[in-house]
């Protein structure tokens, strides 16, 4: 059966759609618009009127790291989702890990950068993303020291939806010198060839 993932691609939509091309599981893109969010058919779907969203058969799922994690648990156990429950655990922790101490700074500096007109930028909130960065960059450094992935030789759901978080940091010309761990594994993990294509995907 084919899952539909509903979201711009310029969008968290991105992360799905990266996963799928992963996966190499059949899926339908629906990219819809900003006045798609508020039709009655796609509030049933996801009644938050955001995206992503995900419609599996009848299984309906929002939240991108949720539909992450369940894709990967269903379509690759062992794989992109490990056998046990300690590094599963650890897939939990990276993904809302960088929601709750990355995604925020980083999409700050974004949009003002590239979204915001230049007499509405705000550089005391660029200012204040850009201190908060350098404690939770020098965390993930530190947890890469050694290995090319963060739960070791293999890559995993942790580094899709971490990197897919990460990625944000390229546009914006973020200086990894501090942070050469941060750095390879990032080349790495968005050098694969399922990223590229998921930012191909219409």
């Amino acid at each position: 059966m084919t899952i539909k993932i509903y979201g711009p691609t310029a969008s968290r939509a991105a992360r799905a759609l990266w996963i799928v091309h992963e996966l190499g599981i059949p899926f339908e893109h629906v990219a819809l618009e900003m006045k798609d969010l508020k039709n009655p058919d796609y509030l049933k779907i996801n009644p938050n009127g955001k995206v992503p969203a995900l419609v599996d058969g009848d299984f309906k799922l929002f939240e991108s790291m949720a539909i992450n994690l369940y894709l990967a648990g269903k379509h690759s156990k062992g794989k992109l989702m490990p056998e046990n429950l300690e590094d599963q655990a650890l897939c939990h922790q990276w993904s809302f890990w960088g929601m709750t101490e990355v995604e925020k700074p980083l999409l700050t500096i974004l949009i003002d950068a590239f979204m915001t007109a230049p007499d509405k930028r705000k550089p005391e909130a660029v200012a204040e993303a850009q201190k908060a960065l350098p404690k939770p960059f020098g965390v993930l450094n530190g947890a890469l020291h050694g290995r090319d992935y963060l739960l070791g030789s293999g890559f995993t759901i942790a580094d899709l939806n971490l990197a897919s978080i990460m990625s944000w940091a390229r546009p914006i010309k973020f200086d990894f010198g501090p942070y050469p761990n941060v750095a390879a594994w990032l080349d790495r993990c968005l050098s694969r060839s399922a990223y590229k294509a998921a930012r191909a995907t219409k």
